[in-house]
């Protein structure tokens, strides 16, 4: 039994608003046309996907596990477009998306060398745009940092780096030269995931505060409404007037990987890991601004 990709699309679309009335509005479809259309997926995969009752709408087992799946088979199937639109252009291209920070040059310059018929283009991307942008196929390739959702991904350990703590300039630590988790514990954290996902062996207090990047969290710093963490190489990208950097040696650091969706297969990408695993430990150690300025260049050359 084949899936329907689009009952799938109006699945997530009932799923996610839990009303049929909105997400058929949203659909731009009458509502007894998508009533009809879910029951059919339910027949098709043989289970109640929805509890429909004088309460509203709730999804049952089913429709849970349907729909953590149904976001990455819906991503693999738009980046399959974008890529048969690409080939039908006669483009062979290779993008390759990373978090500031991130030396994705060297190994772009690796690749090529060895693809010179293949044109790569790098975006820089942002914490919240890892996963989707690789499900969907806008990115081919991506040097994530953890924490990601993996599902439908493959995740492989590149390098890791040392942090930084975020203080305003007012702090009581902004000059030193380095400070330890001891020193900090206890003030309030501006963290932007999940408080699981803390790298400090002692969680702090929430800050109170919804941060959607680092440019938010530094606003947040400098007014004073907490601290923050920031992975190393990042700091040449992101400054503040009212934001200092310390380095805080005792912190866990920050883990670089290399992300692909699970559904792409295609040995130009197996070449690209291969350029970028070759070139990882030159750019872990490194470590200094003249590497930053060089991928900043040269990301700049590539538009």
């Amino acid at each position: 039994m084949d899936l329907d990709l689009r009952k799938m699309r109006y699945f997530v679309a009932v799923a996610d608003r839990l009303h049929f009335g909105r997400a058929a509005d949203e659909l731009h479809i009458a509502q007894p046309v998508l009533s009809r259309q879910i029951r059919a997926l339910e027949q098709d995969l043989g289970a109640a996907l929805f509890i429909r009752d004088r309460h509203g709408v709730a999804l049952t087992d089913a429709g849970r596990q349907l729909l953590a799946d149904a976001g990455p088979l819906l991503a693999s199937a738009h980046a399959v477009r974008r890529r048969v639109s690409a080939a039908a252009r006669g483009t062979r291209r290779l993008t390759v998306g990373f978090r500031a920070g991130i030396p994705v040059i060297p190994a772009a310059q690796a690749f090529e060398t060895r693809h010179p018929d293949v044109v790569v283009d790098v975006q820089r991307i942002e914490g919240d745009d890892q996963a989707p942008m690789l499900l969907d196929g806008r990115i081919d390739v991506g040097y994530v940092r953890l924490p990601i959702d993996e599902t439908g991904l493959r995740v492989t350990p590149l390098y890791a780096e040392p942090r930084v703590a975020v203080l305003p300039t007012g702090h009581r630590l902004a000059g030193k030269e380095e400070v330890t988790e001891a020193d900090l514990a206890g003030e309030p954290l501006l963290w932007h995931t999940d408080p699981s996902t803390q790298p400090t062996r002692r969680p702090h207090p929430n800050a109170g505060y919804v941060v959607r990047g680092v440019d938010e969290t530094l606003e947040h710093v400098a007014a004073g409404r907490g601290i923050s963490f920031l992975a190393r190489s990042a700091t040449v990208f992101y400054s503040h007037p009212e934001v200092v950097y310390v380095p805080i040696p005792d912190l866990a650091p920050e883990q670089v990987c290399l992300a692909v969706a699970a559904s792409r297969t295609s040995p130009m990408v197996d070449d690209f890991l291969a350029a970028a695993r070759t070139t990882a430990e030159i750019t872990a150690e490194c470590g200094n601004y003249e590497m930053w300025q060089l991928m900043s260049d040269a990301v700049s050359e590539h538009g």
